[in-house]
């Protein structure tokens, strides 16, 4: 680490070691133990500017405490399917929201911190590995929902997920992939693989045979076959045993709290921020590409 990013560092101590004492436990709830890395994160989302860096992390903890998310594990799981065959239509934005913030706390609460105790080293991101099979022109509906999700982690967890990994890519994600990709920013391009098929090759070189996903496996790649068969080895299902322990974890919680107004009937209600200019012109882009694809094709695209 350089004089420059250890200075960096320095100050953004400084200023938390003056924000009020609720800032100062959400934040201790947020880093788990770990409040440098937790810093170096926000500070590599900004840049290494510490002054924008320490106003990203404000708001990310001030977000925390309106809406309670240091509580947010105590209310029901809802578990969103995959991307292309995600029924991201039947409930509304803020159950899904909410299920994807309970993916990151527990991931952040108690995956992260138990792979950490496992192999002996601060481990503090992860990998994503997104199935694509079944994308159809209908994921126009799907834009709002995924740049509230893609908001929500570019300001609240940044710098949480190593490299994202798109498999199973059909054809109209390809088509409008090579027009947003020249939109977004180097760091995120860096991060985002569009692999070949379902991916396993590639995979391979970076995780073993039984941690890959089923739809990444060559005798079963393309995910189909797979929704909601109950299948225990099926990453999508809800006999999985990530799903169960999650579940189960979430329970717990729910039966350690004090009754809240926010969690009382099993669902929370999340504020989500608006996206900045850069995302909604990519939101913009997908949506346009969308109905140039579905004019050249004489399709016909729904939207909400």
């Amino acid at each position: 680490m350089g004089v420059a990013n250890e200075e960096a560092i320095k100050q953004f101590q400084s200023l938390m070691e003056q924000v009020d004492e609720p800032l100062k436990n959400t934040f201790k709830n947020m880093h788990r133990g770990y409040p440098i890395e937790t810093l170096v994160r926000f500070l590599k989302a900004r840049d290494r500017s510490v002054a924008k860096a320490h106003k990203m992390l404000i708001d990310c903890l001030q977000w925390r405490i309106q809406n309670e998310i240091d509580h947010i594990l105590a209310g029901l799981p809802v578990i969103a399917i995959g991307v292309g065959l995600s029924t991201f239509d039947k409930a509304s934005v803020h159950y899904y929201v909410q299920s994807h913030i309970q993916m990151n706390e527990y991931r952040d609460c108690i995956i992260l911190p138990s792979a950490t105790k496992k192999h002996g080293r601060h481990i503090d991101t992860c990998l994503k590995v997104l199935d694509m099979t079944g994308l159809k022109l209908s994921a126009l509906n799907q834009i709002k929902l995924l740049s509230a999700i893609s908001t929500i982690d570019d300001l609240n967890y940044p710098e949480k997920t190593e490299t994202y990994y798109i498999v199973n890519v059909p054809y109209v994600f390809s088509a409008c992939w090579k027009v947003v990709k020249p939109l977004l920013q180097e760091r995120t391009r860096r991060k985002i693989q569009v692999l070949q098929g379902c991916g396993t090759d590639e995979l391979l070189k970076i995780m073993d045979y039984g941690s890959l996903p089923h739809f990444c496996r060559k005798e079963g790649s393309g995910s189909s076959r797979h929704y909601g068969n109950g299948n225990a080895d099926d990453c999508f299902s809800l006999d999985h045993a990530f799903h169960q322990q999650l579940s189960n974890y979430i329970k717990q919680q729910a039966l350690l709290m004090k009754p809240n107004p926010l969690t009382k009937q099993g669902s929370v209600r999340v504020d989500v921020p608006e996206p900045s200019l850069d995302d909604a012109k990519i939101a913009k882009t997908i949506e346009t590409e969308f109905h140039r694809f579905e004019n050249q094709n004489g399709l016909k695209v729904t939207s909400d």
